[in-house]
């Protein structure tokens, strides 16, 4: 069983079925199984995107095809959870500026990780991930164009996202 499989499973364990997990207990859990992974915060990562555009890191999406199909920050890459390896990614320098996100920040977490041990430096996770980034309003996109929609996951961790804004296909509008 995959890792990030585990932890839903453990989280909905502790926390309970119904009530579904929470923010604090989530970024906790991120804390705790990933000690040395660094993160930053949507405003700072928002910030340093419209400021310095031509500074920006390298977004990663570290999501499901169907997932990104939905929507995706500005400029990402999809990478596929559970690998640390694609032709994109080896062909990054190990010192390039690089965030990493997901649905709420778990698997982006364990890919930060992993390229760490790989050597790679300059290498953060997005707090709150694509969650967290679309709750504060900031924009999201589909084939370049803003869209107000993100694949909550599942029912139990869609709870974490604005309800406005569940999609789990692209609206065509």
């Amino acid at each position: 069983m995959q890792a990030h499989t585990l932890f839903l499973i453990m989280i909905l364990v502790v926390f309970g079925c119904s009530q579904g997990p929470s923010w604090t207990s989530v970024k906790e859990m991120v804390r705790q199984d990933f000690p040395d992974v660094e993160h930053v915060s949507a405003d700072e990562l928002s910030q340093q995107m419209a400021t310095e555009p031509e500074n920006a890191p390298i977004l990663l999406d570290v999501r499901e095809e169907a997932e990104y199909a939905v929507s995706h920050l500005p400029r990402a890459v999809r990478v596929q959870p559970g690998t640390d390896t694609s032709a994109f990614l080896d062909t990054l320098a190990h010192d390039a500026a690089i965030v990493a996100y997901c649905s709420v920040g778990y698997r982006s977490a364990e890919l930060v990780n992993k390229l760490r041990e790989r050597g790679f430096t300059n290498i953060r996770n997005l707090e709150g991930s694509i969650f967290g980034w679309a709750n504060g309003g900031r924009s999201v996109e589909r084939d370049g164009r803003s869209v107000e929609e993100v694949h909550p996951f599942d029912e139990q961790w869609g709870k974490l996202l604005r309800e406005d804004l569940h999609a789990y296909e692209p609206s065509f509008n």
